[in-house]
């Protein structure tokens, strides 16, 4: 592999595209490190380091996409969190409104549109999200544990918090190119691939806390088995994320003039994991509303005790039940919407093309209905399962918390985008009689 990554880089054109995008990952994470104008950079290192102490992790998910830039409040704070949503609602969009709908047929000139459209939604909910974090910000409600009377954001007036706003609206029109010019001139998937980094930054700090929160031989013991852990997890999702049921396709042959065309044999890949990362993050994010509405109303009350008892720390037997579920549920939902089986059967008809042993029509359709339905189940229960990992070292390891680096949505993304991006520079490889990465 090696010799593949050595020979990778002798070739020019290749080469240039990988240092293109090592750059725009190095600028990528330069930003992240510069704050926002208008607030008090000691203050928020003195408090990011309290609620590091004090575990808080009610805006982990967030953090965690922004590679640690939301806590620090930078100009990359929102980081690619409002591309992913805004691409998230138009997906779902798509199969309810008939014009997306029409647009996605029409092929590159639709789909052009469709990511015109993802671009104004994600100015807008980046707009959005600025203003809550600048709200939270200066109500206090960002960190917890901070000292009392400590101000993150000193000046309150309406220029100061439109400057912050406009800053971070700014910085994700920013990742967004960035993301672009990697898709266009380097490497890879450009949005996946920051992704990538921003969850990756946090590995080093996580596996150190590890370590330093550990009493058996000074840490070292807990930092070995979590090492372990990750070898065996990584091991785990490329297996599961690399299953498919292949189902056979025949093509009939046909004579078009003097010409014959079809006859041949494909299948449909359908992969045990179909919904990706996607319902991971649809039910944090919904476990996330019940604790911010707890954590910015006043006072005490029973509803708002019961919350922060059984769903802000994430370990509770309730929060875990529902969390679980919640994943099931939503990637049988998400199987749903991307994937129409009749849509399916129907061009397989109209191309000439059958299942062998299945009629064409509404036959195919049931029967993919059928299989896509039974590889959902251990696929969604997978799912849950790696999600649940950091929830399991909560009570394992006592620094671990919800930052657990190998568990839940950053491992199956870090795997996921890492072998997409290996294949790709092993295709470019093979296009020029070299050996690829996989021998």
């Amino acid at each position: 592999m090696l010799t593949a990554f050595a020979r990778a880089f002798k070739t020019p054109d290749l080469r240039k595209k990988l240092l293109f995008t090592l750059a725009i990952i190095v600028l990528y994470r330069l930003g992240s490190h510069i704050p926002v104008p208008g607030i008090d950079y000691q203050n928020v290192q003195t408090c990011v380091n309290l609620a590091q102490e004090n575990n808080n992790s009610l805006f982990g998910l967030v953090n965690m996409f922004s590679g640690g830039a939301l806590l620090q409040i930078t100009i990359f704070a929102l980081g690619i969190m409002p591309y992913i949503t805004a691409s998230i609602i138009l997906q779902l969009l798509t199969v309810v409104i008939p014009r997306l709908e029409a647009l996605k047929k029409e092929g590159s000139a639709g789909t052009s549109k469709i990511t015109q459209y993802t671009r104004y939604l994600t100015v807008a909910l980046a707009v959005l999200q600025g203003t809550g974090l600048v709200a939270t910000a200066r109500s206090g409600a960002l960190f917890s544990g901070c000292p009392v009377g400590t101000q993150i954001v000193p000046d309150r007036s309406i220029y100061t918090t439109v400057v912050m706003v406009i800053t971070m609206t700014a910085g994700t029109a920013a990742v967004m190119w960035l993301g672009e010019l990697i898709t266009d001139r380097g490497i890879g998937n450009g949005m996946s691939i920051l992704m990538f980094i921003s969850i990756a930054a946090g590995f080093p700090g996580a596996l150190w806390a590890i370590k330093e929160s550990g009493k058996l031989a000074k840490g070292w013991i807990e930092f070995s088995t979590v090492i372990l852990i990750g070898f065996v997890m990584v091991a785990l999702v490329v297996f599961v994320e690399q299953a498919q049921r292949r189902i056979p396709v025949q093509y009939a042959k046909r004579m078009i003039g003097r010409r014959s065309y079809g006859g041949t044999s494909t299948y449909i890949p359908l992969k045990v994991n179909q919904a990706g990362v996607i319902p991971v993050i649809f039910a944090s994010s919904l476990l996330y509303i019940p604790a911010l509405v707890a954590q910015f109303s006043s006072g005490t009350s029973t509803w708002k005790t019961w919350i922060e008892q059984y769903f802000v720390k994430g370990d509770h037997p309730y929060y875990i039940t529902v969390y679980f579920f919640l994943i099931v549920f939503f990637a049988f939902f998400y199987v749903a919407i991307s994937f129409n089986p009749e849509e399916v059967a129907d061009n397989m008809k109209k191309y000439g093309g059958f299942i062998p042993g299945i009629r064409a029509g509404r036959p195919t359709a049931e029967y993919l209905s059928y299989v896509l339905n039974r590889i959902t189940w251990p696929g969604s229960l997978y799912l849950g399962l790696i999600a649940l990992v950091p929830t399991m070292a909560l009570a394992g390891f006592g620094g671990a918390n919800q930052n657990f680096p190998f568990g839940g949505t950053s491992i199956l993304i870090i795997v996921g985008v890492g072998l997409e991006t290996v294949k790709q520079i092993e295709s470019q490889l093979q296009q020029r009689n070299y050996e690829g990465f996989l021998r």
